[in-house]
């Protein structure tokens, strides 16, 4: 299938075949120039309520840096076990503490990530950062901090336990 072909017919004619594939393609990179210029719009304010570590409601009009940072940070959060409840009968609960601490380190990666004019200027980042950042400290650490060593070292003492069996036969390690 040729995408391009240009041809010399008969009687010296030139004949032009373009595919629909290079059509819809052109299309598309035209209508995201036409419409580019809407992309940099204000945005309206927004509110949301977070229900995590107590955080509550937080109203704030974000840039598109904002939105770009807060879509990264939601998207580490919705694809690891933190956003989804454990199932005590399947998962193993030292998978869920390495995702819960990649979650964090992730997160502040993130955080740090912002340049400082973004979080010195704009009222919006400094508000995506305090909210990330109470999602850490008030949301997953106080879990981590009274659990996760207790587990980790529980875990550590049963290794020979549990290369016969699975984490879940063991109820100590849910107590």
């Amino acid at each position: 299938m040729n995408l391009l072909r240009i041809y010399v017919g008969d009687h010296f004619t030139i004949g032009i075949e373009v595919s629909p594939f290079v059509w819809l393609a052109l299309t598309i990179i035209i209508l995201a120039l036409v419409f580019w210029r809407r992309w940099d719009k204000p945005i309206h304010s927004i509110e949301i309520n977070i229900n995590l570590g107590g955080i509550g409601q937080v109203k704030m009009t974000p840039t598109w840096e904002d939105i770009q940072i807060a879509h990264q940070i939601w998207t580490e959060m919705v694809t690891r076990k933190a956003a989804v409840p454990v199932d005590l009968e399947y998962d193993v609960i030292i998978e869920i503490y390495d995702s819960w601490y990649a979650l964090f380190q992730r997160t502040r990666q993130l955080i740090g990530d912002i340049p400082g004019k973004c979080v010195r200027r704009e009222e919006s980042t400094q508000k995506l950062v305090k909210v990330a950042i109470d999602a850490l400290n008030l949301g997953l650490r106080p879990h981590l901090t009274k659990w996760q060593a207790q587990y980790r070292n529980w875990w550590r003492n049963s290794e020979d336990a549990l290369k016969t069996t699975t984490p879940q036969a063991h109820p100590s390690c849910w107590s």
